[in-house]
């Protein structure tokens, strides 16, 4: 099982000794960066996209409030929780500190148990967010390709000649595959064969089929089974061409996925089988 990734906190003040000690406190748990003033900070927001942020204030050139405010005006980073860790004590330093966006305030010297009570509670929050934005991504996502099933499906199933309905099949995997291309990161690297076919059959579960991926370990191919069909068991009987439809979304999910995947048809409701059958495997 891989390794959970750690979180990422940016660590940001001018004096190096400031940026040690927050290291010391917090490297254990949690990977940390540096950077020694605003406009390096900001280089190191884009560079490693850090969880959370522990900014000073006082620093030459670009300041924490400044830093905070370009950071908070960035929808990719307006969510990113930041503390501001400083000498400065006023009250009127900490209204300014929040008009700038920050989550929190901090005195130095910084107090550990204080600090990671903090860390813990901001990144405990941040993660909630981006669950909710993975959720609502997931939505979108179904909505988009149900309203592509929506436009298309009623002609397909029209008595069309078969060349058009290869046609149409063609188009509707390219649409299919275009969405499903742009929820999952298929560039980053390769995908094994498990990989694929949980993604397969997430994406016909997603269409309101039940399907599901079984990997049988090494070279040999996984099998994704569906027992509901996602363009509905009589339409998939009256059109076995249907079937086609499915086998295109899934190859090309597997060759985006990996170059040397396949997949291979054993079964399809469409064809009279009880469920739907099919191997992805190397080449």
């Amino acid at each position: 099982m891989a390794e959970e990734a750690r979180q990422k906190i940016l660590a940001v003040d001018d004096e190096p000794m400031n940026v040690e000690l927050l290291d010391g406190y917090l490297s254990l748990d949690y990977d940390i960066i540096s950077a020694y003033s605003g406009e390096e900070a900001l280089e190191a927001v884009k560079a490693e996209k850090p969880d959370l942020i522990l900014l000073d204030i006082m620093m030459p050139g670009m300041d924490g409030y400044e830093v905070s405010r370009a950071l908070k005006e960035d929808p990719a980073t307006r969510f990113t929780p930041i503390i501001m860790v400083t000498a400065l004590s006023d009250v009127n330093d900490r209204i300014k500190g929040s008009d700038a966006g920050s989550d929190e305030f901090l005195t130095k010297p910084v107090d550990k148990t204080e600090l990671l009570s903090r860390v813990k509670a901001l990144l405990h929050t941040k993660c909630l967010h981006d669950n909710l934005l993975s959720e609502r991504d997931v939505l979108d996502m179904q909505n988009r390709i149900r309203s592509i099933l929506t436009a298309i499906i009623p002609t397909l199933l029209q008595p069309l000649p078969p060349d058009q309905k290869k046609i149409l099949i063609h188009q509707m995997t390219e649409m299919v595959e275009k969405t499903v291309v742009e929820m999952y990161p298929f560039d980053e690297e390769k995908l094994d064969q498990a990989s694929v076919g949980i993604i397969c059959a997430s994406v016909m579960n997603q269409l309101g089929g039940s399907f599901t991926a079984e990997d049988a370990g090494g070279s040999v191919p996984g099998v994704v089974r569906g027992i509901v069909c996602p363009w509905g068991a009589d339409e998939a009987r009256r059109n076995p061409i249907l079937c086609n439809l499915t086998r295109g979304i899934f190859s090309r999910i597997a060759a985006r996925a990996h170059e040397e995947l396949e997949v291979a048809v054993l079964a399809t409701i469409g064809n009279g089988d009880e469920s739907c059958v099919f191997e992805i495997g190397y080449t």
